[in-house]
C-alpha cells in the first residue's frame, strides 16, 4: 500500500495581522538588500523554520544571490517578507486583488498566502518545496525591481518570473531566477 501524504496544518481564513518576527544573525549589511522575516501568530507554523528555508533560499546559487547580496535582519529593512492568513493577504495586498489565494508584492512588503504555502499549485503537483522556492524568489522578485515574464515557448523552463501559479502557459516549472533546466 501507497504511503499517503500527510495533510498540511489548517490555514485560518482570518488572523489578527500581528506577526512575530524571527531573530537574526548579526551580518555586515553594507551593500545588502536587507529583508526581515514575519509569520502571523495565527498560524500553526515554526517561525525559525519558516526563516530558515527563506535564507536558504534567497542565499542559494541558483536565486537572487547572483545578482543581490540578501541579508536578514529582526529590525528595519528594504523587504519585509511575511507569511499571512488569507484575509490578512488580501488586506496587505489591496488595492491588489489576492481573492484569499495569491501571494503579492506591495511597496517594500512581500506578502506570502498561507494557503499557498501549504498547499501549493497545480503547476507543481506535489512539490511543496519547490512552489515554496518559487513563490519566495517570484515575490522578492518584484521587491527587487522584476516585472513578470512570459513563457518563451512550449517545454521552455519557466522564468521566475511568469505567474506560474495561475499556470504554466506550456513552459516547465521553475523556483529558480537564474534559469536551471528542472527536467
Amino acid at each position: 500500500m501507497e504511503k499517503k501524504a500527510p495533510e498540511p496544518p489548517p490555514v485560518p481564513e482570518s488572523g489578527s495581522g500581528t506577526f512575530h518576527v524571527a531573530a537574526a544573525p548579526r551580518r555586515s549589511q553594507l551593500g545588502a538588500t536587507t529583508f526581515r522575516v514575519e509569520v502571523e501568530q495565527d498560524l500553526v507554523l515554526d517561525l525559525g523554520e519558516v526563516a530558515a528555508f527563506i535564507d536558504e533560499t534567497l542565499a542559494d546559487p541558483r536565486g537572487w544571490s547572483t545578482a543581490h547580496r540578501m541579508v536578514r535582519v529582526d529590525g528595519e529593512a528594504d523587504i519585509r517578507i511575511v507569511l499571512a492568513t488569507p484575509e490578512t493577504t488580501d488586506l496587505l495586498c489591496a488595492p491588489l486583488d489576492t481573492d484569499g489565494r495569491l501571494s503579492c508584492r506591495n511597496g517594500g512588503i512581500v506578502v506570502l498566502n498561507a494557503w499557498r504555502w501549504e498547499h501549493g499549485a497545480d503547476a507543481y503537483g506535489d512539490d511543496i518545496t519547490n512552489y515554496r522556492r518559487y513563490l519566495i524568489n517570484h515575490e522578492t522578485g518584484h521587491a527587487l525591481g522584476y516585472a513578470h515574464a512570459t513563457c518563451p515557448g512550449e517545454s521552455n523552463v519557466a522564468p521566475v518570473m511568469l505567474q506560474q501559479t495561475k499556470g504554466l502557459n506550456g513552459c516547465e516549472p521553475n523556483p529558480w531566477p537564474a534559469i536551471v533546466d528542472v527536467r
